[in-house]
Formats: structure tokens, sequence, C-alpha cells
């Protein structure tokens, strides 16, 4: 990897980056589903969708710990895990903690947002959120569950996309 021209960069400039990497992220996430169901088809869109959102968080959350002083575990550890996490930065969770959960809550989802202008309906993305949220707590700790309140294709509020909820298991 050459980070060459990073290393003269100020903060200012690097944050601008930031943003740049962020958005063409989110961007290729969003054109990689849009051209896997074109090629074949929704379903099939949607269960590649699925796998691999079950499978990059957990990776995300060892390549953290790895890089990042996390060392907490339990929901508090989830917590600070999840605010490193590029969805949350693009997406801007609403984190409420509370003493035995914590809550999650997308007032704005800017895919939703963008389907939703290009005249595009919601997309289903309960079972992507389900496995991306439960892959990426469990690799914080294997004891958290995962519970969605409601998400696409769920009735929501319009001032809400999805909430979801995130509990320790009872031994």
């Amino acid at each position: 990897m050459d980070l060459g021209i990073l290393e003269n960069m100020a903060a200012p400039e690097l944050r601008e980056y930031l943003r740049f990497l962020l958005h063409h992220y989110r961007v290729m996430d969003s054109f990689w589903y849009l051209y896997i169901a074109e090629l074949f088809n929704g379903a099939t869109a949607d269960r590649l969708n699925e796998k691999v959102w079950g499978k990059i968080p957990a990776l995300a959350v060892k390549d953290l710990l790895r890089r990042f002083p996390l060392k907490e575990r339990g929901l508090p550890g989830f917590v600070q895990a999840l605010r490193y996490w590029p969805w949350h930065i693009l997406v801007g969770y609403q984190i409420e903690e509370r003493e035995e959960e914590v809550i999650i809550t997308v007032p704005s989802c800017p895919t939703q947002e963008a389907r939703l202008k290009r005249g595009f309906q919601e997309y289903h993305c309960k079972e992507m959120h389900r496995g991306e949220f439960a892959s990426f707590a469990q690799a914080v700790d294997p004891g958290i569950q995962t519970e969605c309140i409601f998400a696409p294709p769920d009735p929501h509020p319009p001032e809400m996309m999805c909430k979801w909820r995130f509990y320790l298991a009872k031994s």
C-alpha cells in the first residue's frame, strides 16, 4: 500500500480525503448491488448482499481491535468500536446507551434516500443489517444479541428508517 500522498497532508486535508473515501465507499457499494440485480436479479443481489454484510463487519472489528485502543467488551465495547465503523460515520447512527441495552436508530439513511430520489422503492434491508449488526456485535463480544425493532420492509415512522436493540444474553 502506497500511503505517500497522505504523509504531508495537514489534518483538514486528511479529513477531506476521508470524506472523499467514505463517499466513494458508499457509492461503490450501491453500484455493486444495482449491477448484480441488473445482471442477475434482485433476489440474487439480496442474497449476495446479505452474505457479504454478514461477513465483513466481523473482519472489520478484528482489524479495528488491532489498530486502535479498543479494549472494552460488552455493550460499552460494542459502542466504542461502532463509532469507528464507516457506516456509523456515513449514516450517523443515533446511539442510546442504557444500563442493559443499546438502542440504535437511523433517522435518515443515505442509501434509502438515494433510492427514493431515483424512483426506486425502499430496499428491504432488514436481513442484510441483521447480519451486519450481529456480525459486528458478536465480534466485539459473543454474548451480544441483536434485535431488529423495525427496518424496511417493516412499516416505520417517516422520521425514522430503522431501529435496533443490542443486549447481553443472560447466562
